[in-house]
C-alpha cells in the first residue's frame, strides 16, 4: 500500500473524514487507482464504480455514514463504498465463492445499509428510512445514489411521486452517466439530456440566491418569479419540481471539492430534493471512457493493455444459440419482434438489433412494461419475443399473469440466466422460475438439455399459439451441435436417453450432463422430461411402472418444482420411491457456477451421494 499513502490509512469513513478536505482529490486519485488495479486481478463490475469515485469520496466526507442512511442503487457504482467502508483489503475476493458480494450487502457491513441487485429500489427505501426514523424520532440524513439507467424504471417514479407529497429529508442524487449497462434509452434519456443542455437555468438560480440572500423583499419577489423563469430557460426543468422534489443541477461529478461544496449545501437542507450530477462511465481509465459498454463488467485483465478481445472456444453459449436462432426466426416470418428490458448484449440481441431494428425494442429498466408491450403487440397480430433474465421476470410476474396468460396471448418467453448464475449471486438467481411459470393455467414450460435441444424448443415455443416460455441457463452447454432448421418438438413428450434397471432419473433442463455418468454407473434409466408444463404424462406412468426409484433433477428449487409436478401427476401408492433433487430452501451465495452446484449437491458426485444415501 506504499503507493496509496492516503487510503492506507482508510479504515472506514470516519477516518476519511478526519482529513483535511485539500487532500481528498488525492484520495479520490488513490482510490480509482486501486479500483483499476484491484479489478484488474479479480473481475468484476468495473466502469460504474470509476465513474463514481469522486461522488462516493464526497458523500463519505458531507455525511456521518453509518447513522447518516446512503443507499445505492443497483450496486454496480459501490465498489469505492466497499473501499471505504473497511473492505479495502478484501476487493480481491469480490464475487468470489466466500469472498465480498457482488452489490452491497446488510449482513456484509453496517456501511450497506439497502441490500440491492436489481434496479431503482433507492428513492423508495431512503423514504422508507426517513419516514420510520422521523416517526420514532431519531431524525437523519438519508440518501439515495440512482444512476446506471437506474431512473428508466416504474419503481423510481412511484417513489419520487411519494417522495414530493412526503415532506421526508431525502436527498436523491441522480447520478447521470448516460448509461446503464446498454446505452440509456427512452423519453428519459432525452429528457436528462436537456437538462444538462439547459444547465444556464442552475446558473441563474445559484447566482440569484447569492446576490439577493441579503435583500428579504427582493429575494420574496425573486421566488414568485423563479416559475416562470423555469419555464423561458429550462422547460424540461419541471418534471421534478411539480412532482414535489426540488432540483438542482446538473453539476459536474469528477471535481471532488466543488461537488462537495454543493452536497454540504444539499445536505444542510430539508425535504424532498435532487441533485443532478453529472459524470462519466468508466472515468480515468482510457480503454473504460471509450467502451463504457465493454467495460461495465469485465474478467481479470492486464491494465497496461486493457481487456483483450478472445474469441470464442468451444461451442456458442445459450445466450448465442438464441441470438441466432432469433435472426433466422425473424427472416423465416416478419410478424416476429423482440423485446429486452435494457439487457441487449446479455441476453443475446445485438445482432437483432442491426439486422432487425425496426423489430427490436429496448424498453428501458422497465421489466413490467417489457412483458405488458409483447401482451399489447400479440393483441395486433405480431409474435413478440420477451428475452429477460429469470431474475427480472419476477418483476413482471403480474403482467405475465393478468396481461398474458389470463388472456391466452401467443408471446413468446426467452428466459436466461436460469438456475445458478454464479458470481453475480443470490440477487440474480434464477431458482424460482419453473414454481411461479408452471402453476400458470395453458403455459407451456420448456427446459432444454443442450444447445440443440433449446433451438428446437425456442422454435416450438414460438410456434405454439399461446403463452410458452424457454429457460437456459447461463454459459455453454455440453456442446451439442446445433442444427440450423426451424423445426419443432411435438409439446408435452419427454425423450428417453438411456434404458435401464431399478432407478429412472427423469431431468429437467441442463443437469442432464451432469446424471448421465452416474445412469451408467448404476444401468439406471435417463429422461430427458423437456417440457415442465405440460408434463408427458404417459412417459411418468410407463417409468414409474418399471422402476422401483424414480429421481426428479432440476436447477430450481425443490419446492413448487418440476419434481413437485411428478409428484401431483402420479399416484405412487407406496410401489415406487420418489427422490426430488434440486436447489435447496435457501439462496446460495456467489461464487462460480460450479462452485454453486456442488455446494448444493447437483453436481455429478453429490447427486450419485444422494441417490446412494436414498437407496440405503
Amino acid at each position: 500500500m506504499d503507493d496509496f499513502p492516503f487510503l492506507s490509512k482508510i479504515e472506514s469513513p470516519a477516518d476519511l473524514r478526519a482529513l483535511d478536505r485539500e487532500n481528498l482529490p488525492a484520495v479520490a486519485d488513490e482510490l480509482r487507482e486501486f479500483l483499476i488495479q484491484g479489478v484488474a486481478r479479480c473481475g468484476g463490475h468495473f466502469g460504474a464504480s470509476l465513474g463514481a469515485v469522486e461522488l462516493t469520496v464526497a458523500l463519505h466526507y458531507a455525511f456521518n455514514t453509518p447513522e447518516d442512511w446512503l443507499v445505492w442503487d443497483v450496486g454496480h457504482q459501490s465498489y469505492g463504498h466497499k473501499i471505504l467502508t473497511g473492505r479495502r483489503d478484501q476487493l480481491e475476493t469480490i464475487r468470489r465463492w466466500g469472498g465480498l458480494a457482488p452489490f452491497p450487502e446488510r449482513h456484509e457491513s453496517p456501511y450497506d445499509s439497502f441490500g440491492v441487485g436489481h434496479s431503482s429500489t433507492s428513492i423508495s427505501a431512503a423514504l422508507g428510512m426517513a419516514l420510520a426514523s422521523r416517526n420514532a424520532g431519531k431524525p437523519c440524513k438519508s440518501v439515495a445514489v440512482i444512476g446506471d439507467g437506474g431512473l428508466t424504471a416504474g419503481l423510481a417514479y412511484e417513489a419520487l411521486n411519494h417522495l414530493g407529497v412526503s415532506e421526508a429529508d431525502v436527498l436523491v442524487i441522480l447520478n447521470d452517466n448516460e448509461m446503464s449497462i446498454s446505452p440509456n434509452v427512452g423519453a428519459m434519456s432525452r429528457y436528462l439530456t436537456r437538462l444538462l443542455a439547459g444547465s444556464l437555468y442552475s446558473s441563474v438560480r445559484e447566482t440569484g440566491q447569492r446576490m439577493l440572500s441579503s435583500v428579504p423583499r427582493v429575494k420574496k419577489f425573486a421566488m414568485r418569479m423563479e416559475g416562470q423563469l423555469k419555464g423561458i430557460i429550462l422547460p424540461a426543468g419541471m418534471l421534478f419540481e411539480e412532482l414535489g422534489v426540488q432540483y438542482f443541477g446538473p453539476v459536474g461529478g469528477h471535481n471532488v471539492l466543488g461537488l462537495l461544496d454543493v452536497i454540504e449545501q444539499m445536505r444542510d437542507q430539508t425535504g424532498p430534493r435532487l441533485l443532478h450530477v453529472i459524470t462519466q462511465k468508466g472515468k480515468g481509465y482510457e480503454p473504460a471512457e471509450g467502451d463504457p459498454v465493454g467495460y461495465h463488467a469485465v474478467p481479470i485483465f492486464d491494465p497496461e493493455i486493457g481487456v483483450e478481445k478472445k474469441g470464442s472456444s468451444g461451442g456458442p453459449t445459450y445466450t448465442q444459440v438464441f441470438g441466432e436462432w432469433l435472426c433466422d426466426q425473424a427472416a423465416a416470418d416478419p410478424r416476429l419482434m423482440a423485446i429486452t428490458p435494457a439487457m441487449r448484449e446479455g441476453s443475446g440481441l445485438v445482432r437483432f438489433e442491426k439486422e432487425y431494428p425496426d423489430r427490436y425494442f429496448d424498453v428501458g429498466i422497465a421489466e413490467q412494461h417489457s412483458v405488458a408491450v409483447g401482451a399489447g403487440m400479440a393483441c395486433a397480430g405480431a409474435k413478440p419475443v420477451v428475452a429477460i433474465y429469470s431474475t427480472f421476470l419476477q418483476r413482471g410476474y403480474d403482467q405475465l399473469v393478468h396481461d398474458i396468460v389470463v388472456q391466452e396471448l401467443d408471446v413468446l418467453l426467452a428466459i436466461d440466466r436460469a438456475g445458478m448464475v454464479g458470481n453475480d449471486g443470490k440477487t440474480h438467481v434464477g431458482a424460482f422460475d419453473l414454481s411461479y411459470l408452471r402453476c400458470l393455467p395453458g403455459m407451456v414450460v420448456m427446459a432444454p438439455s443442450d444447445e440443440n435441444e433449446c433451438r428446437k424448443m425456442l422454435t416450438t415455443g414460438y410456434l405454439h399459439e399461446g403463452p410458452a416460455a424457454v429457460r437456459y441457463p447461463r454459459g455453454k452447454g455440453p456442446g451439442a451441435e446445433v442444427e440450423k432448421t426451424l423445426e419443432p418438438i411435438p409439446i408435452g413428450k419427454a425423450r428417453k436417453v438411456r434404458e435401464g434397471k431399478e432407478i429412472a432419473f427423469l431431468v429437467f433442463g441442463s443437469l442432464l450432463d451432469q446424471v448421465a455418468p452416474i445412469a451408467e454407473e448404476l444401468d439406471a434409466t435417463l429422461v430427458d422430461m423437456r417440457f415442465v408444463k405440460p408434463l408427458d404424462v404417459e412417459c411418468l406412468n410407463e417409468v414409474a411402472g418399471a422402476h422401483s426409484l424414480l429421481v426428479t433433477v432440476e436447477d430450481n428449487v425443490v419446492a413448487g418444482g418440476a419434481g413437485s409436478a411428478v409428484s401431483e401427476a402420479l399416484d405412487l401408492n407406496g410401489s415406487v420411491r420418489l427422490l426430488q433433487l434440486g436447489l435447496p430452501d435457501h439462496y446460495v451465495e456467489h461464487g462460480s457456477r460450479e462452485e454453486q452446484l456442488t455446494a448444493v449437491g447437483l453436481d455429478t458426485e453429490g447427486i450419485r451421494k444422494s441417490v446412494t444415501e436414498h437407496q440405503a
